[in-house]
């Protein structure tokens, strides 16, 4: 892997969710550095999402160590979150929501200002300079609900831009963009990547990623079966092999 300063740390990482009779994760084990794009790949309920939960301090690790941001995940959870970005998937808001766009891209800021001050006129510049970067600033005053889901995708993501994140966690990214809004969006990751964001990216889209080098890590079972960097054009080879050779190695065990 290119050398690159470290900001996301998991040792020997076991995740389960309460009640499972099993770990989620088991034994993983990975680092990635500043500036760095990664596709999570694999089959539904591989643990892929449940990775972007442990680096996010959301869930309970039950063996291991994991270091984000120079923090311990496990002892300074919210101080993790106010620095990583991290965008859910299929998250869809109320028609009857009545917040307005400008003020869900606002809440992005209460880890910086706290909950009981006003924003000022950093708040209020950093909240128009996300509007205009996604291309979203004619729906400023649209209440969200409103929206179609494509443009309620862009609003969540301004909302983790605004924090000025160290890393940027995205789960399913492009489920609700047309191909305009995704080369749109790939664009702006890869400029996000060059000024040394770390984006992590769960997605089962391999087209049209953005120009930059790419690291695949490929999990099956909760386990990493394949690490590597590549071009954007061979992460869908990449993967589709993982599991071809994964499903022959099946039938012939």
């Amino acid at each position: 892997m290119t050398s690159r300063e470290k900001i996301i740390r998991l040792e020997h990482i076991y995740t389960a969710y309460e009640g499972a009779d099993r770990p989620t994760l088991a034994d993983i084990s990975i680092s990635i550095g500043k500036g760095e794009f990664v596709i999570i790949g694999g089959p539904n309920g591989a643990g892929k999402t449940t990775l972007l939960e442990t680096i996010n301090g959301m869930l309970t690790i039950t063996h291991g160590n994991a270091v984000v941001c120079g923090l311990d995940v496990q002892q300074n959870g919210a101080e993790v979150r106010r620095n990583v970005g991290y965008l859910l998937q299929n998250f869809s808001f109320d028609p009857l929501t009545p917040f307005t766009v400008e003020e869900v891209v606002m809440m992005g800021r209460f880890g910086k200002m706290g909950f009981f001050r006003r924003p000022g006129l950093e708040d209020n510049g950093a909240v128009f300079n996300v509007l205009h970067l996604l291309e979203i600033e004619d729906l400023a005053s649209r209440p969200i609900g409103q929206l179609s889901g494509g443009q309620q995708q862009k609003v969540l993501l301004a909302q983790n831009l605004v924090r000025d994140p160290q890393v940027l966690l995205l789960d399913e990214p492009f489920s609700n963009l047309d191909m305009f809004a995704r080369e749109s969006i790939n664009r702006l990751l890869a400029k996000l990547v060059s000024s040394g964001i770390s984006v992590v990216i769960v997605s089962h889209a391999f087209d049209d990623l953005p120009d930059c080098l790419v690291r695949v890590v490929v999990i099956h079972d909760g386990r990493i079966s394949l690490d590597r960097e590549c071009l954007p054009i061979e992460v869908g080879p990449i993967i589709r092999n993982s599991r071809r050779d994964r499903k022959s190695t099946r039938l012939n065990s």
